[in-house]
């Protein structure tokens, strides 16, 4: 007598599974996950994509001497549904395993088309009101410039996200790594400039 309800029991779980694993596919994927993330432009009056970044730009501590001046940005082309904007860059080339974050800044406000030379730094309040300032590797809030170690030139990536969410609610020390997942969760569009330094 057990045996029918056994059956019975095995053929309501694989019926339960096959439902769930068909809401799940129906289901569409974030961008970031399927490469369909919309491209917009990004540009700068400081940096140029594959020219050498100036020494403005660059760190100034650790060996190296440059003003810490973080590049003045601007973008168009944003695509529908935008709700605000992340931007991140990152050295993949620093020798530590996991790249160097240098810039962190997310919850951008949506109208927002540019940032000038020098918002990086908190003190001068250069941001859009709401923007959010994250933690770099050198740990410190805003803007750390360039500073690899001598030899072949490093490759620094200058990510914006537009997002369709109009902010990420993350903890006030929330790491850089943590920041670029729930950017990239939240995606809908990325435009970039990859600039290079060396010393």
């Amino acid at each position: 007598m057990r045996r029918p309800a056994l059956i019975l029991a095995g053929a309501t779980l694989a019926t339960a599974a096959l439902v769930a694993s068909t809401l799940v596919a129906a289901q569409p994927p974030a961008a970031a996950e399927t490469g369909t993330m919309a491209k917009f432009t990004l540009t700068s009056t400081d940096l140029t994509d594959g020219g050498r970044i100036a020494d403005a730009h660059v760190f100034n501590q650790f060996g190296c001497t440059g003003g810490n001046v973080s590049p003045a940005l601007s973008w168009s082309g944003a695509p529908a549904g935008t709700q605000s904007f992340a931007l991140l860059m990152h050295d993949p080339d620093a020798p530590t395993g996991s790249g160097w974050w240098h810039w962190v800044v997310y919850n951008i406000p949506a109208n927002t088309t540019s940032l000038p030379a020098g918002a990086g730094d908190p003190k001068k309040k250069l941001m859009p009101a709401g923007a959010v300032q994250g933690r770099t590797d050198y740990g410190s809030i805003g803007y750390g410039g360039p500073c690899p170690p001598p030899g072949n030139p490093h490759h620094y990536h200058v990510h914006l996200y537009a997002l369709k969410v109009p902010k990420l609610d993350l903890p006030a020390d929330a790491s850089a790594a943590m920041v670029g997942f729930n950017v990239r969760a939240q995606a809908l569009g990325h435009a970039e400039i990859v600039a290079l330094y060396g010393r």
